[in-house]
């Protein structure tokens, strides 16, 4: 007999298969209203616990909660702060050395505005003791007669140091002349060679072409001729015959002599030097002495220009 074939109902390709509808997300709208309907009730919360604690009494159960939490999490505060410790003393740690060099560098800067300051307050102070000493010469008992003074500074110092002269910040409009005698309080420096309206050229006691008649001040008989020495800045005191007594230590000072109308460019009395040694030579018929001069030629700023106040000498 022929079998009995039970027809299966196949599910024909093709056919539409329903879904079950997929729940909904919700909306951005809602839950930024539920996070705002729960940051309201926090913040009353919070409000009603700070009102209630602050009208209880120090024994009431909110205390009691807040010692309780304190003294649970005190452990942790200390593990907290140990582990903190070690960055907290790293940051101090650059933070003040980060401090200290700015501080380094700004006491740095203020050292050198003192040093700079101390610097000129010492310039200041030396060129008031200058001029007092100046000052103190000019209106002092030893002043040449018949001059007035005409205090100037120098201004420019020659580039060689074979040529010495130098040159100051007053001329013919302060009534200076050519041959006019230059000192300082410590003595003589040399004579003006050149004049203009507001300068002069000023031509020093140790340049070779240099020269004054002198007399030594503790015998004031032994005349002689003083001129640059072989040495840079020293000076001979020539032309002194042997039988003059002349000893170390003497001071030489300027002759100031006057013959008929001719005579010396220089008063009497200006300091030139010291003696430093006496020689005597069986071949020549005039002392040799050296001559220590009164001035630092190498350190001349205030002057004092002797402008005559009578006739002046004619020379030769």
């Amino acid at each position: 007999m022929p079998r009995e074939r039970t027809a299966v109902r196949m599910p024909v390709l093709g056919s539409s298969v329903r879904r079950s509808a997929s729940s909904p997300y919700p909306s951005r709208s809602g839950n930024a209203l539920r996070r705002r309907i729960l940051l309201g009730v926090l913040v009353l919360l919070a409000l009603v616990l700070v009102t209630v604690s602050f009208r209880e009494s120090s024994g009431g159960p909110l205390h009691r909660a807040q010692g309780a939490g304190a003294t649970v999490l005190h452990p942790f505060q200390i593990a907290a702060e140990r582990v903190a410790r070690p960055f907290r003393d790293v940051y101090g740690y650059f933070a003040g050395l980060a401090h200290a060099k700015s501080q380094n560098a700004r006491l740095k800067e203020e050292v050198q505005q003192l040093r700079s300051a101390n610097v000129q307050a010492e310039s200041a102070l030396q060129d008031v003791v200058k001029l007092q000493a100046q000052l103190d010469y000019v209106e002092g008992p030893t002043f040449p007669k018949d001059y007035r003074a005409v205090n100037t500074r120098v201004i420019s110092r020659p580039p060689s140091p074979y040529t010495q002269q130098v040159e100051i910040a007053a001329g013919s409009k302060q009534g200076i002349s050519v041959h006019d005698p230059v000192v300082t309080a410590d003595g003589l420096v040399g004579e003006v060679t050149s004049v203009f309206s507001r300068e002069s050229l000023v031509t020093l006691l140790t340049d070779s072409t240099s020269s004054v008649s002198a007399v030594d001040l503790a015998s004031q008989d032994a005349f002689g001729i003083v001129s640059t020495g072989q040495g840079r800045g020293s000076l001979v005191f020539g032309r002194v015959p042997k039988a003059k007594n002349i000893n170390v230590g003497d001071k030489i000072i300027t002759a100031g002599s006057r013959t008929g109308r001719y005579g010396s460019i220089y008063p009497r009395n200006l300091l030139i030097g010291t003696v430093t040694s006496v020689g005597n030579s069986e071949t020549d018929i005039f002392k040799q002495i050296q001559v220590e001069p009164a001035v630092d030629f190498g350190s001349l700023d205030s002057l004092v220009v002797l402008v005559s106040t009578g006739p002046r000498p004619e020379l030769p």
